[in-house]
């Protein structure tokens, strides 16, 4: 079993920065794709950022690209996740995810099998 736990959620202005953090532990942490996801209060959860294991390749979603970096750190086993130019459309409880792929990622959350908690971001002046 993978364990994951985020932090670094807040309450932020418009414009403001933010820098998400996931530290996994348990089993041999290798050869794992990871995620960031996001739900909003009564919307589906919803793809912002993917990182692969091997090449760092990443991919973000059209609302994120631009504003956010995914970056990962495989021998401290953290994800990061920062965020700037925050929007008030940004506000969501922010989810990390692992799955076990070591050369590609997956947009789609029901192919990720480790999730953490979550830490919530609110963008409100």
């Amino acid at each position: 079993q993978v364990q994951l736990v985020e932090s670094g959620g807040g309450l932020v202005q418009p414009g403001g920065s933010l820098r998400l953090s996931c530290v996994a532990s348990g089993r041999t942490f290798s050869n794992y794709a990871m995620a960031w996801f996001r739900q909003a209060p009564g919307m589906k959860r919803e793809f912002v950022a993917a990182i692969t294991w091997i090449s760092y390749t990443t991919d973000y979603s059209d609302t994120v690209n631009g504003r956010f970096t995914i970056s990962r750190d495989n021998a401290k086993k953290t994800l990061y996740l920062k965020m700037d130019s925050l929007k008030p459309e940004d506000t969501a409880v922010y989810y990390c995810a692992a799955a076990i792929n070591s050369k590609n990622y997956y947009t789609d959350p029901e192919r990720y099998p480790y999730w953490g908690r979550g830490t919530e971001v609110t963008v409100s002046s």
